[in-house]
């Protein structure tokens, strides 16, 4: 009667990578949701807004300008910008040219100086010099895209709404939580994973461990503490979605 082989307890071996991956507590979807939201909300238990304003006008400002700008560029531009006007009435005031002249270091200034004016008249005009509380009515303004309107509504007014910037797409992807094919079935897919009351904060939380931890070029899906609790036997890198990452049009004022 022969004997049977010796199953290889060998690391690499095929018997040793499929045990341990049957006894990943975290096979699921929804069991990688939970623990992320813990562990997140550890890591990170203050959600501050990165970008520096005083009230739902210079939020919406700020997150205007940093289309294609990091926060610490728009940081160092807005006390100057908000210096000049605070208000819809005065910022719809200053020349297009100034506004273009002041935000300049942050890129693309003609066309976000032209949204900034317009947008402001439209406030002053249609709104009573408010930002408005819905969906419909931001996304309808010069400048002003899903994601920024959806950062306004979560931190301005506390609406609940998952913004998808390039951090919370790239983390998504990697932490098997969306396909990565596009920005908006990632945030549909976000969605459906966490509680509502959830999302305003922990899109904060990721996009910090994003910028921190599983950075675009320092981590692959294999180095970061949590893409290697989630995913322990990954061995290949976790590729970007061949999707491109949609940004808020700067639509034409």
């Amino acid at each position: 009667m022969g004997s049977a082989k010796s199953l290889s307890l060998e690391p690499n071996s095929l018997w040793f990578a499929t045990s341990m991956e049957r006894a990943n507590p975290f096979r699921t979807k929804a069991a990688r949701a939970v623990y992320l939201d813990r562990r997140l909300a550890e890591l990170y238990p203050e959600t501050p807004v990165p970008l520096a304003h005083r009230d739902a006008y210079t939020l919406l400002l700020a997150v205007l300008l940093s289309a294609q700008c990091t926060d610490q560029r728009v940081n160092q531009v807005t006390p100057a910008l908000f210096a000049a006007a605070t208000t819809p009435a005065a910022m719809a005031a200053l020349p297009v040219a100034r506004i273009a002249a002041i935000i300049r270091p942050c890129g693309l200034a003609p066309q976000k100086a032209k949204a900034i004016s317009a947008l402001s008249k439209i406030l002053v005009e249609q709104h009573g010099g408010k930002v408005p509380r819905t969906f419909a009515e931001l996304e309808a303004l010069p400048g002003v895209g899903h994601k920024t309107a959806s950062v306004v509504m979560a931190q301005a007014f506390g609406v609940p709404a998952f913004p998808v910037d390039t951090h919370i797409h790239r983390l998504a992807q990697r932490w098997g939580l969306s396909s990565g094919r596009s920005v908006e079935q990632t945030e549909r897919d976000l969605k459906a994973l966490f509680p509502q009351e959830r999302w305003n904060q922990l899109h904060l939380r990721i996009i910090f461990y994003g910028r921190e931890h599983c950075t675009a070029r320092g981590c692959d899906g294999t180095a970061c503490e949590l893409c290697r609790t989630l995913f322990p036997t990954r061995k290949k890198p976790v590729r970007p979605g061949s999707a491109r990452l949609v940004r808020d049009p700067l639509k034409r004022a």
